[in-house]
């Protein structure tokens, strides 16, 4: 089982979010521990290089949780929780997961 930790900006995606969707942002990252492969490769979307990172559905498809599996650390990386209109979760991802260290 993998551990996980979010991006600070995760954080605050996922504190906007309504109790309910909180829950089951809750049953689905529980599942992306046990199995972090379960998330597909997002590789390039609208020329945004998102290679490293996989994403999984929510809440019938209405929200993505982007993320990134790092194997040596055995961790879960959130890096953003968000719906997909105008590809505003993809972009968000792209530009937090360019913006850190790694």
């Amino acid at each position: 089982m993998y551990d996980y930790k979010f991006y600070k900006e995760a954080e605050k995606d996922l504190d906007k979010l309504n109790n309910n969707v909180k829950i089951l942002f809750a049953k689905k990252l529980s599942q992306i521990v046990k199995n972090p492969e379960i998330g597909k490769d997002l590789g390039n979307k609208n020329n945004l290089n998102l290679a490293e990172l996989k994403k999984v559905y929510f809440d019938n498809k209405r929200y993505r949780i982007v993320y990134e599996v790092k194997e040596k650390e055995i961790i879960i990386h959130i890096v953003t929780i968000g719906k997909r209109d105008n590809m505003e979760v993809y972009k968000q991802a792209s530009k937090r997961y360019r913006s850190v260290d790694k």
